[in-house]
Order: C-alpha cells, then structure tokens, then sequence
C-alpha cells in the first residue's frame, strides 16, 4: 500500500518530499496566478506542469474551514445527523466523526454561548468523559442543536459537506487539538532521541486542555520557532471562540485559516522551490510575509511579475494546460491516454496508438507504453486532483515479471502524490485498480474552445475584417467611453500580424488613438477572440453577439 499523508487545505508538504528533490535533482518552482475572480497555482518540476490548483477568490466551504452549524437532521440507520452550514445541501456529520472529546467540547461551546460578555478561558474547562464507541447520534444530539464542525471533505457533485467535530488548527510544525492533552510526534521522525526531544518540548510549553500532534517538518526546529507557532494556533482557537460568543446567526463561520492564495499555497509549500512567481502585488506581500514567517531564509525567492505577457503564458503553462487535460492525453512516441469521469469512478484507457513495433516483440513493446503510461497518469492524478476509484486498463502482457515491474513504476511514481493512496497489482483481467483520497471534485478543465465569432452557429464573417472590428472596438473605447489607456488581449498569431512591418497596425492605431493602447498575445484565447482590460486589470466587456444571416 502507498499511502501519504492528509491532503487538506492547511497541511504543507512533508520532508519526504525535501528529500526526494534533493536526491533527485528535481527544480520545482510555484507560479500564482491572480485573477478579479479566481486564483490559481501552479507547481513546476524541471519545468513540466504537475500541479494545479484553483480556487474562486468568493469561495467558501473549504477543507479546514470551522463553522458554528444546527442539527438539522437526524439519521438514526446511518448513525449520522445533517448539518446546516450554509450550504445549498445539509452537510453530513457521522457519530465516529463527533470525537471523543465531543462532550467537553460541547459543555464548553454552550458556556460560550451562554456568556456574552466573558469569555472563559478553555484552561478551567471541565473534562468530560469521552464520547461512547457505540453510542448512538440520537442519543447525543438532537435536532436544532448548536455544534462546532470542521469541513474535511467539500462539496462534491450532488453530495454536501462532510464534517466533523475533531476541531484541529495546522500550522506547519504543529496541529493543535482542544481537549486533547496528549502529545504526538510523526511516525516519520525516526530518531528517538528527537522524538522524545519534540514530545518534552511541547509538553513543557503547552497550555492545558490543548493536545498537539508534531509534524515531520518539526525535525531538529528550535523552541523559539515551535512556540512561535504555537501562540498562533492559540490565537487562533481564541479568535473563533470570539466569533462564537458574538455569533447571532447560524450557521457562522468562525474560522477560515488565510487568504486564498496562502491557504493554496500551504498545500504546496516546500523549503526546496527555487522561485515562487505572483502577478499581483497585493497577493505577492501575502505570501511574502507568510514564507518569512516558516522559513524566512527563503522569503526571497517570492518574486513579483510584471511582465506584460500573462503569466501563464510566459511560464509556458497554458499550453501545457491544453495538452495536459481533455479527454485524451498524449505522452510518448504515439501513445495515449483516454481518461473518463464518472460520478462512481474514473477510468483509464492505455493505447498505444501509430507507434512503431519495439524490435524485440509484442510483450516488449506493451511494456515501453505501459511504462510510459504509469509515469504520465500519476503525473495526471496529481494534476487533475482525481480521487475516489480509479480503474486502469493497461495493455496486456504475459509475463509476470513485467506486471510486477509496472506496478513497482506506479508505486514509486506516486511517492511524490500527497493524497493517501493504495494501488493494487494488476488483475488477471490487466486491470490496476487505485483508490486515491478525494476531499474536492476532480478538476477537469474545458480544453475545447467555442466559437468567439459565430458563438456556436458554425458561420462567421470574412477573418480579414476581423482587425477591423478590433479598430472599431479601440475608436469606440477612446472616443465615446473616454478610456485612453487599456490593453488588448488577443491569439498570438493575431498579435504577431498587428505587430508585423515598420509601420505596423499597432502603430497606426497609436499614432490615430493615442499611445495608451498595448497590445498583448495570450495562448488562453480562441483565434479570433479578444478581451480588453483596463489599467487595474479588469476586464471591459466589448463584446456582442451578432446575429449571422
């Protein structure tokens, strides 16, 4: 079984990871991208995208996030209760998922409740006797009841949240759990001296009523930086209690760990990057500030893009974007994969496509494309984010030998995967069979372009009237609306022809519309699709639908 560790919005990577690159020789780098809507982050090794991560800056209901939820529901034959934290679907609470410690918790958050004007400190809490095995949700909780809960899966498809009353705030040394008193270190430490080092430490400096579990990354830390971390955890915890004694409504949201971009970026983080590239300066001090707090010899590999090409674009990851998703990925010498999602499962087809015979026969040659297809689909996991089942149809072969060495390929190509997996050997039908944690949908980006001119009716006007429209567009903007400065962003080839000659059409319109037009190429647009922005890099529709007759 290869199995890592949790994958939540607020863990980092672990010094397995370190190691690896190091060993390896790996040159990773991370590329923010920030849109009015949206922020994204892409991890580079030796340049090749593995890594993607999205989120809508107005998103909520994030892994880690903790809400002050109300029993709406009790499920007595699942043993389970729903939810309501504001999503448009009740989130799911299962009786092993309230903890042990859900009735000292509980007696604690309504003494919270009951006294707006002060606050009591978790210290002189009374610890109550831990929660039964098996006890039942109806005896302990009933319908309209306030509960604290934490998102550990997100919404996915027609499903809600999944939650639990386990509260834990993560940094990246420590995770801090209320009304645990105990201390643990990760089974990745190996030294025993450093183990007991760690655990003394921390038993030393924490308060009462907190248990904390020390992560791998702790490894040879100082106090200074362990206790550091660990008045922000507190101050965490306190904080939300605050929102929970002020709380008028509910559900309420009573904590959300940082900013997007840092939250993304916390998935990712590893000491060994070499460069972290942010296209907003406002995002860019974020995750400055962040890095020098947990490893302030590196805050100087985040550095701030303003080139005028879009970011991606000038990191060669939007083509790699259009390569890499889709329903069939191309990876070696002709072969290919065929990937479908379905609500149940993902399934995965090898083919080896128009390559040439390998001289040494059949079995040789569906090794090769095997090989090469375990390297670019656990590239694919971890890109696309793919989680629950996922079944693979290699090609087949005969020999015994060869269907261990693949299956040894996948193991080792998975050792970087952060989410915890269990791959098993090929079945006599030649199908690999991998669970992979999900805790979000799998991102399956759109690579196919619609239409911008004829939107879809499969007839538009002359292309060589196209820099005309453009014109049009540019003397309606300065003109009538009296913007003078703006950029257009438009398909390369097109930027290269406007571009073109000693007096080229860019020129002409400066001269004509004044010199605050910038044209600028970017590979995410359709041929003959165009965006303009203004100055602050927000979009200015110009854009209509025409009729075609």
């Amino acid at each position: 079984m290869c199995e890592h560790t949790n994958f939540s919005r607020v863990c980092s990577l672990f010094n397995s990871e370190l190691i690896t690159n190091q060993k390896n020789k790996v040159t990773s780098e991370l590329v923010v991208d920030v849109q009015p809507k949206e922020v994204s982050i892409a991890l580079l090794e030796d340049k090749q995208l593995v890594e993607l991560q999205r989120e809508g800056r107005t998103a909520s209901f994030s892994v880690g996030n903790i809400y002050l939820g109300r029993v709406k529901k009790l499920m007595p034959g699942l043993n389970a209760c729903f939810v309501d934290v504001g999503y448009e679907k009740d989130a799911f609470l299962h009786y092993q998922d309230l903890g042990p410690q859900f009735n000292s918790l509980e007696k604690y958050i309504k003494q919270v409740l009951s006294n707006k004007k002060k606050l009591d400190p978790i210290t002189k809490a009374s610890i109550q006797p831990e929660l039964e095995k098996d006890g039942t949700v109806a005896g302990t909780l009933q319908v309209g009841q306030e509960v604290v809960v934490q998102i550990v899966k997100e919404p996915i498809s027609t499903k809600g949240p999944r939650l639990t009353s386990e509260i834990s705030f993560a940094g990246r040394y420590l995770v801090l759990i209320p009304f645990n008193d105990k201390v643990s270190v990760s089974q990745k430490i190996k030294s025993s001296e450093e183990r007991a080092r760690l655990k003394q430490l921390l038993m030393s400096i924490k308060p009462k009523n907190f248990g904390i579990i020390v992560r791998t990354v702790a490894e040879g830390k100082r106090v200074a930086e362990l206790d550091g971390e660990l008045k922000i955890l507190l101050k965490h915890w306190e904080d939300a209690m605050i929102k929970v004694q002020k709380a008028t409504k509910y559900p309420t949201l009573i904590y959300e760990e940082t900013s997007r971009a840092v939250g993304l970026l916390r998935d990712l983080f590893n000491p060994s990057f070499e460069n972290i590239h942010v296209n907003n300066e406002e995002v860019y001090n974020e995750i400055k500030d962040y890095v020098a707090l947990i490893a302030p010899e590196r805050a100087g590999i985040v550095k701030l893009y303003k080139g005028d090409l879009p970011i991606y674009d000038n990191f060669a990851i939007t083509k790699q974007i259009k390569s890499s998703f889709g329903k069939t990925v191309s990876y070696k010498s002709g072969a290919y994969l065929i990937i479908e999602h379905t609500e149940a499962l993902h399934v995965v087809d090898v083919n080896s496509g128009n390559r040439t015979k390998n001289a040494n026969g059949q079995e040789a040659n569906a090794l090769e494309v095997n090989l090469g297809a375990a390297d670019e689909l656990a590239r694919q996991l971890r890109l696309r984010d793919m989680g629950g089942i996922i079944v693979v149809d290699f090609i087949d072969m005969g020999l015994a030998e060869n269907r261990q060495k693949l299956y040894e390929r996948m193991c080792q190509n998975m050792q970087k995967d952060r989410a915890r997996h269990n791959i098993l050997p090929l079945s006599k039908f030649g199908l690999m069979q991998i669970t992979r944690q999900r805790v979000r949908p799998a991102m399956d980006v759109n690579t196919s372009e619609t239409c911008p001119t004829c939107f879809g009716k499969g007839t538009i006007k002359s292309s060589i009237l196209f820099t005309d429209t453009l014109e049009s567009k540019i003397d309606y903007l300065v003109n009538t609306l009296k913007i003078k400065k703006f950029s257009l962003h438009i398909h390369p080839y097109i930027a290269a022809y406007i571009n073109q000659g000693f007096i080229s059409l860019k020129r002409k319109w400066q001269m004509k519309y004044g010199f605050g037009i910038k044209i600028v190429p970017s590979q995410k647009l359709a041929f003959l699709e165009y965006v303009f922005y203004d100055p602050k890099g927000e979009e200015i529709d110009m854009k209509e639908e025409i009729e075609i007759k």
